[in-house]
């Protein structure tokens, strides 16, 4: 059995699907339907269970779970609201929950594959590279995965089973509709043209000009390789960057938009304020850690992810089923 926590989230939903295309089905699903949105994105899925996240703790604590021939454990359930301030409630949900499941899978011996992102990187004046030089948390939610991450780099090696943390950069793609406001810009991008015939974008920032900050977007389909990756590589363990190496603007991701629906054009808005200081105006992910642990399975552009995301929304809204 694969456990998948978030596994009716985005990235979750998405790392069952390409299980699935694996001919993976005895997959557990832990997630929380108090968003009942998000039942759409398992309609397409093939799992054994599904069980609600506090009840799964819950029974992993009470030992329910000690017996269970456990493969992995894809651990993408979070809090990742960027604008959520309640510390204490992203504590409990990033870090303690996070702890109880990484030492679980260590008393188990199975594969502990995790969420990080790289928010933990804040405003990036020192880089994108997995070293604490480069690290500096700007929100309770980046400071929430960073701990973590430092938590696990006290254990690795530990009984050598593999623990691998993944820092998400912009990722977007198939099942986060969802995420509302926290939906990529990519899906923002493709309902305000569905609606009319203009999309909105930031004005520069950060010495930027109009719409030219840049994110390292990197396609979920992408994503859910590099999990699988190490699934299929037990042996390796680390913290590691998972994006394209290349940063786009927000631009770029626009224009991709506007040429798969053939028309629309481009509206610069003031930058709210709410954001100034908390602001990641570029992301680049550094790739070289990924890349030297024999990750070849490459990554899509802007350009060719977005067309192919922009058809599953014509096609099914966005889900696969």
């Amino acid at each position: 059995m694969i456990i998948v926590t978030g596994g009716a989230g985005f990235i979750g939903s998405n790392l069952v699907y390409e299980l699935n295309q694996r001919g993976e089905s005895q997959i557990l699903i832990v997630d929380n339907l108090t968003n009942a949105a998000k039942f759409k994105n398992l309609v397409g899925l093939k799992a054994a269970d599904y069980i609600d996240k506090v009840e799964f703790l819950e029974k992993v604590q009470a030992g329910k779970f000690n017996s269970a021939n456990i493969r992995a454990i894809f651990h993408q359930g979070a809090c990742s609201d960027t604008m959520e301030y309640n510390g204490k409630y992203m504590l409990q949900n990033n870090f303690e929950y996070s702890k109880q499941l990484l030492h679980f899978a260590l008393n188990k011996k199975v594969q502990f594959i995790y969420a990080s992102s790289a928010s933990t990187y804040g405003n990036g004046v020192n880089g994108f590279v997995e070293k604490p030089e480069c690290e500096h948390a700007l929100n309770v939610y980046a400071f929430s995965k960073l701990f973590f991450d430092r938590y696990v780099q006290q254990l690795q090696g530990v009984n050598n089973r593999q623990i691998v943390g993944l820092k998400y950069f912009n990722v977007y793609g198939p099942q986060e509709n969802h995420k509302g406001r926290m939906a990529s810009v990519a899906y923002q991008f493709y309902n305000q043209l569905k609606a009319g015939d203009t999309l909105k974008l930031f004005e520069g920032v950060d010495g930027y000009a109009n719409g030219e900050q840049r994110r390292d977007f990197i396609y979920v389909k992408d994503v859910a390789k590099v999990n699988l990756f190490f699934l299929d590589n037990p042996q390796i363990s680390g913290i590691y960057n998972c994006g394209t190496g290349k940063a786009q603007s927000f631009n770029d991701v626009a224009q991709a938009v506007i040429k798969h629906l053939g028309r629309g054009k481009i509206e610069y808005i003031p930058f709210p304020e709410v954001l100034k200081g908390k602001y990641q105006s570029f992301t680049q992910a550094d790739a070289s850690k990924l890349l030297a642990a024999g990750y070849t399975g490459g990554f899509s552009d802007v350009a060719t992810g977005v067309a192919e995301y922009c058809q599953i929304l014509d096609q099914t809204e966005g889900y696969y089923a």
